[in-house]
């Protein structure tokens, strides 16, 4: 037998062993998880939804409302959300650290680089300044509405079907060194949608650079970084004005979530840029409807 023809089976049977041996991994850490005691499971599992949700285009925010309201967690909202959102801005930092060192390396005499970076400023501002200037009525309200997130769910849904469906014009940039500044301003105003929640910052994001000419890959890659003045701002500035509300005795459970929601982020990362270099969003499109639906769904029977 040559050896071209036993070289697929050999990779077929690598496959094979890797998909049992990650399953079985899975098996073992559910069974872990579960046989963790109160609050420790809870602070766990929604760690793992943080870091699955927030990279990807269907909304941590709606992810951890089902979650914390399933587990009957009351500590969602507030210090516990924000450290696990750390975690995550923590996850795209440790993700694209050499790449990072290597532009603050080349920062001072790089035309390209100086100009990468005042494009992720100028998509980082219009959020930032609406932000800013509703932040008590986004909590106080948006966050406080079920119907709301799930509404922004389903919408949100529908524009990436609509959108992927579209007759696709030819990408005018693949690079992302190459990102125009007029193609960050409409990313910016995009992810200005993302504060509603349950619209999703990554996905109003790809969205929004895909809409101004990049391609799906350069589209999604350009969110991550503009995540880290976007997540890493909003967190410190939380985090800042809920110092007062944290207490000794919840500090291990914090840095736990926190550290949990880190390494499932750094996982969903390199997961989404693998999956957009061969597949569209329209999966997405219809997770988020059905979610969206669940949502609507409990509201009615009166559980969230």
């Amino acid at each position: 037998m040559s050896k071209s023809s036993t070289a697929p089976a050999v990779g077929s049977g690598a496959r094979r062993s890797r998909s049992v041996l990650l399953g079985l991994g899975s098996l073992l850490l559910l069974a872990v998880i579960f046989l963790l005691p109160e609050p420790w499971r809870s602070v766990v599992i929604l760690g793992i939804v943080e870091g699955l949700t927030e990279f990807l285009p269907i909304s941590s925010t709606a992810h951890l409302l089902i979650a914390s309201d399933l587990l009957g967690f009351d500590g969602m909202q507030g210090t516990f959300e924000i450290f696990i959102q750390l975690g995550a801005v923590l996850a795209v930092v440790g993700y694209y650290a050499r790449d990072l060192l290597g532009q603050l390396r080349d920062f001072p005499h790089e035309r390209q680089v100086q100009r990468f970076w005042l494009g992720v400023l100028i998509a980082f501002l219009p959020a930032a300044v609406v932000g800013l200037l509703a932040r008590d009525y986004i909590k106080a309200v948006l966050f406080e509405s079920p119907t709301t997130i799930a509404w922004a769910l389903i919408i949100g849904g529908l524009v990436f079907i609509v959108v992927e469906r579209l007759p696709r014009r030819e990408a005018t940039t693949t690079d992302l060194q190459r990102v125009t500044l007029p193609q960050a301003l409409i990313t910016g105003f995009a992810q200005v949608l993302a504060l509603v929640p349950g619209v999703s910052r990554s996905g109003s994001s790809i969205l929004g650079g895909m809409l101004a000419g990049m391609d799906r890959q350069t589209a999604t890659r350009f969110a991550f970084y503009l995540s880290i003045p976007t997540l890493g701002g909003a967190t410190i500035l939380d985090l800042l004005l809920s110092l007062d509300t944290l207490r000794p005795g919840d500090i291990g459970q914090l840095v736990v979530g926190m550290l949990v929601a880190m390494v499932v982020a750094w996982f969903s990362i390199g997961w989404l840029l693998r999956y957009v270099a061969t597949n569209n969003f329209i999966p997405f499109g219809i997770y988020r409807i059905a979610i969206g639906l669940l949502i609507l769904l409990l509201v009615a029977a009166g559980t969230l």
